[in-house]
């Protein structure tokens, strides 16, 4: 009993998880046109991306907390969350290619929110780069937590504001309908909102192992510099 306590969460999220992936193969979904059998790719598309916002956003809390405190926790903790939003980032990417190839008959296509998505992935990628060259921890963590600030505002302009001002193929954008008015039933949202919720716990479990693991590092690192 304990033990279900103490892990509560993490049973809670393999079983949301389970079910997303059983309810989204084999539920019954609206039968629309073009999108077919491909709008089950909602409960792993944009779910993955909900997930990666959430991550993203819990980074620059951490960061804000850093420049408050000057913690180096609290950058350790922002950095391990930027890392595990991109995977999440990844894995929304490669999601969407495969629902454009059999939507759009391409894998990539000159849409404002793909090409919006890139360019913020870009500049995430050279957050990582900022702090791979820096030396210094506390200078790499006062650099980069201003950074990951500004990459952040930056990232949700461009995948939420830019794309709605101009022509889009995907729903809700350029005046396109969005799924709640076009697709997304009642049956659809019984497994959207618990696959946002199952995708968000897992992002938040694979951040809290990835800070362990490096807090465990960093005092390995410590107890040898302490030794030499």
């Amino acid at each position: 009993m304990e033990t279900l306590k103490k892990n509560f969460s993490k049973f809670l999220c393999i079983a949301l998880l389970f079910y997303t992936v059983y309810a989204g193969l084999n539920g019954k979904v609206p039968r629309q046109a073009i999108l077919n059998e491909t709008v089950r790719n909602l409960y792993f598309h944009v779910t993955m991306w909900f997930s990666m916002i959430f991550l993203l956003g819990t980074s620059v809390y951490h960061s804000v907390q850093y420049l408050r405190k000057g913690d180096l926790q609290a950058d350790t903790k922002s950095y391990a969350y930027v890392e595990t939003g991109l995977i999440f980032a990844l894995l929304g990417l490669v999601t969407g290619s495969l629902w454009a190839k059999f939507t759009w008959g391409d894998w990539w296509t000159n849409d404002p929110k793909l090409n919006s998505v890139a360019v913020g992935l870009l500049i995430y990628l050279a957050y990582l780069l900022v702090r791979s060259s820096l030396p210094d921890d506390q200078q790499k963590a006062r650099i980069s937590s201003v950074y990951n600030i500004f990459a952040f505002v930056v990232f949700m302009v461009l995948i939420w504001i830019l794309p709605r001002m101009t022509d889009s193929l995907h729903p809700g954008n350029g005046g396109n309908p969005g799924f709640n008015s076009m697709d997304l039933d009642n049956r659809m949202r019984m497994v959207f909102y618990p696959a946002i919720i199952g995708w968000t716990m897992l992002g938040f479990w694979i951040a809290n192992l990835r800070i362990r693991i490096k807090l465990i590092e960093q005092v390995i690192e410590e107890k040898e510099s302490y030794e030499s």
